[in-house]
């Protein structure tokens, strides 16, 4: 399965719990709002009750109070009773939400009305008796089949009972409908805290597993990669199929591709090898062949040369010494960088010490100054410094120096001698093989041991250049590598 494949898996499982937890909260959410708003209504509808319910005991008082006194001032209750209260019954019913309690409403209603023609009657019977004795009469006999048989009265204990009936349902339904929103509102937060806890954990875990899988993918191609830096080429069986099988087959087949070609050029190097033995043999070998000669001329026919002829056989010995120097110096150039050499702490004052004793003439002044120890390969080192040392004693003038400045990531050397210096437009010549400032039969110049100086350090991936000038003075100033255990 591809990794694009995978990781949209992990967000399409992400993706579905947070839907998930949408869904159930706005379910759950639903439900609280549900709950509250009976809360709410239910509060209004109580408030709404003991409205009504006190309205109309003020009008039972208003009433009684009227029919004691027979002062109509008592009757104010009453009549702002009967504007309210009809409006106060509408409210109500229209606030509540149980219908058992819509007809409970409906019964006060029905009673209320009841009860308002009951003390209309009365009233309007007290009024009249007060003015003519007939009326007075009928308001007797009204109080006696009625208010003192406690009509009113029946008609007010039903109407409270029923409002007492009201209120404790209400009351109840508010309780239970209080428990449910508390339950709801836990029931919410658990739910909010379990899918989150689930997103993250299911998050984390596939972030978790693609990292690792990646990670151990990219590593076996990091370790493939530095086993093709090592030279050791290797491959890896890839059966993953994703999007990094295309580095890991392009990895595998340029393993291949330098496996091939490293045993190419391997032998090559093993045929250029055995090329240069042969030259150097059949090269050296006439040159000896001559040299033989010249000795046998001059030791059979001393006495027969003549001093022209003999200055004539002088010159050959030191044009056949050049030219051995010449396939030497080849040789030692075409070798460069193809042993591996075993690297080593090397002192290089030490190192100076050595080979100034065999290459520096007594009566040359050698300084050298804060040399390093560095660990490197000896060899190399070795040539490098021989052939600059020698370069100053063959130019110079008797006095060589040779000093290092340490840096961040390599050592800065200077070689410098006192001789008659270098014109600028030669400073790039003097470090191509074969090319020499001295005349062609000078012997002791080959124009290779610069051109080798030139070849290790870049080898070494290090620099080198001339400071001089005509007015006197060479200084070849090269960077050497730090280099650790």
């Amino acid at each position: 399965m591809k990794l694009s494949t995978q990781i949209s898996i992990g967000f399409l499982i992400a993706i579905s719990i947070d839907l998930l937890d949408s869904y159930f909260n706005y379910r759950l959410t639903l439900k609280v709002n549900n709950d509250t708003h009976f809360l709410t209504q239910s509060e209004v509808v109580i408030r709404k009750s003991a409205a009504t319910n006190k309205k109309i005991t003020d009008m039972q008082s208003s009433f009684r109070g009227y029919l004691l006194t027979s002062d109509a001032h008592f009757l104010a209750d009453y009549y702002n009773g009967l504007r309210t209260i009809p409006s106060l019954l509408k409210e109500e019913m229209e606030a509540a939400s149980v219908p058992g309690q819509r007809e409970k409403i409906d019964s006060i209603e029905l009673l209320h009305r009841q009860w308002v023609s009951f003390a209309d009657s009365l009233i309007d019977a007290k009024k009249r008796s007060l003015f003519d004795s007939a009326a007075n009469k009928e308001y007797n006999y009204l109080f006696e089949t009625q208010l003192k048989k406690e009509v009113g009265k029946s008609y007010n204990d039903q109407i409270a009972q029923i409002f007492n009936s009201f209120d404790q349902y209400e009351y109840a339904v508010r309780e239970q409908r209080r428990s449910t929103l508390t339950r709801s509102i836990r029931q919410t937060e658990r739910f909010s805290l379990l899918f989150s806890i689930a997103m993250i954990l299911i998050s984390t875990g596939t972030a978790v597993f693609l990292v690792l899988k990646i990670s151990r993918r990219i590593q076996r191609l990091v370790s493939l990669a530095e086993n093709i830096s090592r030279g050791n080429f290797s491959r890896v069986n890839d059966d993953k199929n994703d999007e990094l099988s295309s580095l890991s087959l392009s990895l595998d087949t340029m393993s291949s591709r330098l496996s091939k070609n490293i045993s190419t050029l391997q032998k090559k190097n093993d045929e250029l090898d055995q090329f240069a033995y042969v030259v150097s043999h059949d090269l050296k070998a006439p040159a000896r062949g001559i040299a033989n000669v010249i000795q046998w001329i001059e030791e059979d026919l001393s006495e027969e040369i003549s001093p022209r002829m003999r200055r004539y056989l002088d010159i050959i010995p030191e044009r056949i010494g050049r030219m051995e120097n010449l396939i030497d110096g080849l040789l030692e150039y075409a070798r460069i960088g193809r042993d591996q050499l075993l690297k080593e702490w090397v002192n290089v004052s030490q190192l100076v010490s050595d080979l100034a004793d065999v290459i520096v003439p007594k009566e040359y002044i050698l300084t050298y100054k804060n040399l390093p120890e560095l660990y490197t390969e000896r060899l190399l080192l070795q040539q490098v410094l021989g052939n600059l040392i020698s370069n100053a004693v063959k130019y110079g003038r008797g006095q060589i120096t040779i000093s290092a400045n340490e840096k961040e990531e390599y050592y800065e050397f200077d070689v410098s001698d006192n001789g008659p210096g270098i014109p600028e437009q030669y400073h790039e010549r003097i470090f191509v093989i074969f090319q020499t400032l001295r005349e062609k039969n000078d012997s002791e110049s080959t124009g290779v041991g610069l051109a080798i100086v030139k070849k290790i350090i870049e080898e070494k991936h290090g620099t080198i250049k001339v400071v001089s000038s005509p007015a006197g003075g060479t200084s070849f100033i090269f960077t050497w590598p730090k280099e650790g255990v």
